[in-house]
């Protein structure tokens, strides 16, 4: 495995809850009305220091999309998904978009105060699966 390089990008931004690794910034946050199995999910027009697994056919609350796990560069945990194909029409503003797990992801402003809001919902570990 080669080298990993890490942008910085000035702003404020989210950042890998594992690792503190700067993964969208704040102005790129399309919106935080989305939802994944894990709780809240928030939608960006772009993300870096991000690593992408394969290509898969998942069915959604939407609808059936073709999307890619994304993957913090530095850590390796899974962090969300980016969007590579909508199958129906109302969900084609998706495309190319990502989508960062809350509770996977702090805001600058929750790293600096040295504490994590965890915004994950309450289940066991037999339901998490």
């Amino acid at each position: 495995m080669g080298r990993v390089f890490v942008v910085e990008r000035e702003g404020r931004s989210y950042r890998c809850k594992y690792c503190n690794t700067q993964l969208a910034l704040f102005d790129d946050l399309a919106s935080r009305a989305f939802h994944c199995r894990r709780g809240k999910a928030y939608l960006f027009n772009n993300a870096i220091n991000i690593s992408f697994g394969a290509l898969e056919e998942r069915m959604m609350l939407s609808g059936l999309h073709t999307v890619a796990d994304i993957f913090c560069c530095t850590c390796g945990q899974i962090v969300g998904w980016k969007y590579e194909a909508a199958h129906e029409k109302s969900q084609k503003y998706k495309e190319g978009k990502y989508v960062l797990e809350r509770g996977r992801i702090v805001d600058d402003i929750e790293f600096s105060t040295g504490f994590f809001i965890d915004s994950r919902s309450s289940v066991s570990d037999s339901e998490e699966n």
